[in-house]
């Protein structure tokens, strides 16, 4: 009878071991659905969601407290990603939250007329806007994301909209229509 006991007591050990060294190996931070989300979305922390960044939007969105449509910057593509990681209905973007851009944008400031407030500097959330105050300012391009923050604080208007044109680095292919059918379907 003590050869049992004895016995049951070590195999539970291991046992025990066993979980402990599985709960530290295997350890997951955060939720993960939380973490593919916010993978999707453009990162581009402009706040159009009305969340104050990517991060806690995807955190909204996992919560069931945010919809998959208030991303401007991610468009139809991060709309469709979304929909099918979290197996909802493709809807399309809220207009609440911005415009549908059938090509990316970006703004320039017009150096003349730049006054240096620095208010678009404030407004900018990616620190796409250099100058000092009362000094002009200037866009750079390849990190502006075409969130037109800045353009409403511009006391002068000297900011303006720009669509970028296709090239071969930036092109994308066009999404298909929603009626097309695989030709491989049922």
């Amino acid at each position: 009878m003590f050869i049992v006991i004895i016995t049951l007591a070590i195999i539970a050990s291991l046992f025990g071991l066993l979980l402990a060294y599985s709960a530290i190996r295997f350890k997951v931070e955060g939720d993960p659905v939380v973490n593919q989300i916010d993978s999707l979305l453009p990162q581009t922390q402009c706040g159009q969601c009305t969340y104050a960044g990517c991060r806690p939007y995807a955190e909204a969105m996992a919560k069931g407290e945010a919809d998959i449509n208030q991303c401007p910057p991610g468009g139809e593509a991060t709309i469709i990603a979304l929909a099918d990681l979290l197996d909802v209905e493709v809807k399309p973007l809220n207009a609440e939250h911005g415009e549908v851009k059938t090509l990316p944008t970006i703004v320039r400031i017009d150096e003349e007329t730049c006054i240096g407030c620095t208010l678009c500097i404030q407004a900018c959330p990616i620190d796409a806007i250099l100058g000092a105050a009362k000094l002009m300012h200037t866009v750079i391009e390849s990190e502006c994301t075409g969130c037109d923050l800045c353009i409403a604080p511009c006391p002068v208007d000297c900011i303006h909209i720009f669509e970028v044109k296709p090239t071969t680095r930036n092109w994308t292919a066009e999404l298909p229509d929603a009626d097309f059918a695989s030709p491989h379907a049922g």
